[in-house]
């Protein structure tokens, strides 16, 4: 392998994980902010369906 053949594969692996981490974060701030700003009721219903959804029992 040579040297320029190195730095592009490193370029683009760096690229790579740098898109990755914005599309995380911004789907992170993107939950964190609707979970934020949605009624407390609203969230636990949510989180209740999910549960039954799954098979958790919750009560």
């Amino acid at each position: 392998m040579t040297t320029m053949t190195a730095t592009k594969t490193a370029a683009k692996s760096n690229t790579s994980a740098l898109v990755g981490f914005i599309f995380a974060a911004v789907i992170g701030m993107g939950i964190v902010t609707v979970a934020g700003h949605v009624q407390a009721d609203t969230l636990h219903d949510a989180a209740h369906d999910v549960r039954h959804a799954t098979g958790f029992p919750c009560h």
